[in-house]
Formats: structure tokens, sequence, C-alpha cells
């Protein structure tokens, strides 16, 4: 709908979408935010389990425990980052979508913010000024993922040595 079909309160209306728009948009990314902090807490709570198994048991006398725990530990780790990857991904994808709205919302604004900012982030003449932080962020359930794995390997060749 555009501004003549609209009425006189089109400007102010469109503004005030925007502030709300632009809110839920940094709304999405404190909850990604504290997405990532529970798949840190969740991980580190799976390590944990390895600990307060240690401590309960002998692990020399019971070699098929001891695999067993680290197996499931090691699983259910490569599983967390699993999600957690896709997670972000998901995250990423929303605020793409959000941030394409805030642009095109922009064009009917004085100045676009969002577009400036972005066009200074840019590469210029093939040198990269900004790593996006979503794409560093996804590797960091992959950089976890490796001890899981690293985890599973050493269990399976703990209990075919046992």
């Amino acid at each position: 709908m555009d501004q003549e079909e609209y009425g006189s309160n089109y400007q102010t209306h469109i503004l005030e979408q925007y502030k709300l728009y632009v809110e839920m948009a940094d709304r999405i990314s404190q909850r990604r935010d504290q997405s990532n902090r529970f798949y840190s807490a969740l991980l580190t709570g799976l390590l944990a389990v390895i600990s307060v198994v240690a401590r309960l048991s002998d692990w020399q006398a019971s070699g098929d425990l001891l695999s067993a725990v680290l197996i499931s530990v090691g699983l259910a780790g490569l599983a967390v980052c699993a999600i957690w990857f896709i997670n972000i991904r998901s995250y990423k994808q929303l605020n793409s979508g959000k941030f394409r709205i805030i642009h095109e919302v922009e064009e009917q604004l004085p100045f676009p913010l969002y577009k400036k900012e972005w066009d200074c982030l840019r590469p210029l003449a093939g040198k990269k000024k900004y790593f996006q932080l979503t794409r560093i962020e996804q590797f960091i359930p992959i950089a976890l993922a490796i001890p899981y794995l690293f985890l599973i390997i050493y269990a399976i060749v703990y209990w075919k040595c046992a």
C-alpha cells in the first residue's frame, strides 16, 4: 500500500513499524545468545558426567561401564553439537530475512541506517573488513564436536583392548 492510499499517518506508522521490527530483530539476537549459552552449558554438563561416574566407580574394574559411559557421553555431545549447529543456521536465516525487510522499510525512511552500515562493512577491492559473527559462530559446535568424537574413538579402542 502506498502513501496516498494509506493516508496522512503513513510516515508515522511506518516509522513505528520500523522501530518495532528492529527491536524484534534485536530480540532474536538476544535469544540466539541465550541459546548458545544453553548449548555450552549442556556440553559442559555432559563432560561433568564423566567426572561423576569416575568418582563413583573403579574404572579399572569396570571397563565395560567406562566404555558405555564414554560412548554415551560422546554420542550425546555429538548430537548436541549437531543440534546447536542447526540452531545457529536457523537463527542466521531468520535474521537475514528480518534484515531484508528492515532494508526494504528503510527505503521509505529519510536515512537507511542498516543499509549504510552493511555498505561500510562490505569488502572493498577484495579485502575483507568484517567477518560475520554467524559464520564464525557456526565453527564453535563443529570445534566442540571433535573432542566428543575422539571420546567415542577412545572408548571403542579402550573397550576392545580391555
